[in-house]
């Protein structure tokens, strides 16, 4: 069983911003092969959730307050987690813990994500709804979704 830490970006230390880097790194970069800046400037204003098993982080997720990343809506992103530890509900656990934590932060917000299309039913299945068309991103295909707090 996974346990979940919330961080804001100060409180992570060294060793724990790198390991949650490094993982991004291997799945968005690597394992995905997509050339593109993880580091894009909303990880500093972002809670960070953290998945550990035992003292090692296995995932990770980021919230980011309204304003920043969009305009209108709070957003969870950067969902990741290592590949042995898929396909186990660890995801859809992991997310149900940022939702959340999102929804305990922004409680007026309704939050909205970035999808990689063949994870739209996933994400449908924790409440999400796909609002627009899809779309490029970084060139993986997208879809935006919706979270309204019930």
């Amino acid at each position: 069983m996974l346990v979940f830490k919330n961080y804001h970006f100060d409180q992570l230390n060294k060793i724990s911003l790198y390991e949650m880097l490094k993982l991004r790194s291997e799945v968005f970069i690597l394992e995905q092969n997509c050339i593109y800046l993880d580091l894009d400037g909303f990880d500093l204003n972002s809670v960070h959730v953290l998945a550990f098993s035992g003292s090692n982080i296995v995932g990770s997720s980021r919230i980011i307050k309204k304003g920043y990343n969009y305009k209108n809506y709070s957003s969870i992103g950067r969902l990741v987690l290592k590949k042995e530890y898929r396909g186990l509900g660890n995801g859809a656990n992991l997310m149900k813990y940022s939702i959340d934590t999102c929804m305990s932060i922004y409680p007026s917000d309704i939050i909205k994500i970035s999808a990689q299309c063949y994870l739209k039913k996933f994400y449908e299945n924790l409440g999400f709804i796909k609002k627009g068309g899809n779309y490029l991103e970084d060139g993986i295909e997208h879809c935006s979704m919706l979270y309204v707090n019930k």
